[in-house]
């Protein structure tokens, strides 16, 4: 099966050229650009494969669901000389890596290609090119292996890790999503079901804690570099403005906080800015979690649900763990943070989410392509109670 994998990449850019996309109507789920025979699954092992932005990652879990490998590539070492993501370095670092990790991921499991009975993989939203190399070497195996494939929002992904430690965790709940790209909170229903209470109105968090980190001179990635400088610092001696808008709001906005950062910085010398970074780097700090754990807490209320999961690499903030740790207990209220491993971009989380939807029923037609703002699949939908993407088909039965 070794063969497989390595045609994988080229099947899906073959696909792409014989099979266009712009064949396929956007709006019509039932589409299939390539015919795939329909069968009902059978839980079985699955394979996830994340490719959304600068990590590649493929997880296997198994027939129940369990983690039996989670592998992640990271690109740190390929952009942090220029301070951020380069997309196209991004893309060819995934082609370069996708099918060893994937690979690792399996033999890791103790698997082989053959005992494979579903793929799941990260259609959007993300970097386009990024999330082609996953999308198309996701299809590919697909094909070859005679298994469904299933497109999973990166949101219903990190939704999905609150869930791989504690499988027990309660519904009803409020689930906030943090990260580089998203502040998001959202209620789920005992259903499983999630619509959205709120969003940033401008920047992510973890947008807000990476350009922060650049101001301060500090290294890519920003948010673990913030976080370890701040241990340093006093969060009192340097004050930060916290943009609640208006009372009881949930939504979130950051960008003023990096102007804030900006003229304070701005208005000292060279001699004040390196003698004062650790009490800068804890006070801007301190303005971003304690409107996380604000928001969180207050939508916890007003829904009337009595448990918070907390996902996304800015859940791995330890200063952000800490408050939300001690707000929990005094409220008497149950709080998920996933371990540091499912807190950042994984393979799990989208092998999880997959697993859903493929015993749900749904599986993606080989026409699927990769969604960059894709906002969420076949769990989630906006307060309305619509569901606002999908690239999915019933299973025949």
């Amino acid at each position: 099966m070794a063969l497989v994998a390595t045609r994988a990449l080229l099947f899906g850019f073959l696909q792409r050229i014989f099979f266009p996309v712009q064949a396929c109507d956007q709006n019509d789920f039932m589409m299939i650009c390539i015919d795939q025979p329909a069968f009902t699954w059978i839980p079985g092992p699955i394979l996830g494969i994340e490719t959304s932005c600068d990590e590649t990652a493929a997880s296997a879990l198994a027939a129940d669901g369990s983690v039996l490998s989670n592998v992640i590539a990271s690109q740190h070492d390929v952009h942090q000389r220029f301070g951020g993501v380069v997309p196209e370095l991004a893309s060819r670092a995934h082609v370069e890596s996708i099918e060893r990790v994937s690979a690792t991921a399996l033999q890791q499991a103790g698997l082989a290609w053959t005992d494979l009975a579903g793929i799941a993989v990260t259609q959007g939203p993300g970097l386009a090119g990024a999330l082609l190399v996953g999308v198309n070497y996701a299809k590919a195996l697909a094909y070859a292996l005679n298994i469904p494939v299933v497109g999973v929002s990166h949101l219903e992904g990190h939704i999905a890790s609150a869930w791989l430690k504690d499988p027990a965790f309660p519904l009803p709940c409020v689930v906030l999503v943090v990260s580089g790209g998203h502040t998001h909170l959202y209620y789920k229903d005992r259903s499983g079901h999630c619509s959205l209470l709120g969003a940033t109105r401008d920047d992510a968090a973890g947008e807000a804690f990476d350009k922060g980190a650049q101001l301060l001179g500090l290294e890519f990635p920003g948010g673990p570099a913030i976080d370890r400088l701040a241990r340093q610092g006093n969060p009192t001696n340097i004050a930060f403005p916290r943009s609640y808008l208006k009372h009881g709001s949930l939504e979130f906005s950051f960008s003023g906080l990096k102007t804030a950062l900006l003229y304070k910085l701005q208005a000292m010398d060279e001699q004040s800015r390196v003698a004062n970074v650790a009490d800068l780097a804890a006070g801007y700090q301190e303005a971003i979690v304690s409107v996380l754990v604000e928001k969180s807490f207050t939508a916890v209320r007003s829904s009337g649900a009595r448990a918070l999961a907390v996902v996304g690499g800015v859940s791995a903030n330890s200063r952000l763990r800490a408050l939300l740790q001690d707000r929990a207990i005094s409220e008497s209220l149950e709080l998920s943070l996933p371990p540091l491993s499912y807190c950042t971009d994984n393979a799990a989380m989208i092998a999880a989410a997959g697993r859903q939807a493929l015993c749900a029923g749904l599986r993606a037609s080989l026409g699927m392509d990769a969604q960059a703002s894709l906002s969420c699949s076949f769990g989630l939908s906006d307060s309305s109670g619509s569901f606002r993407s999908t690239k999915h088909t019933r299973q025949t039965e």
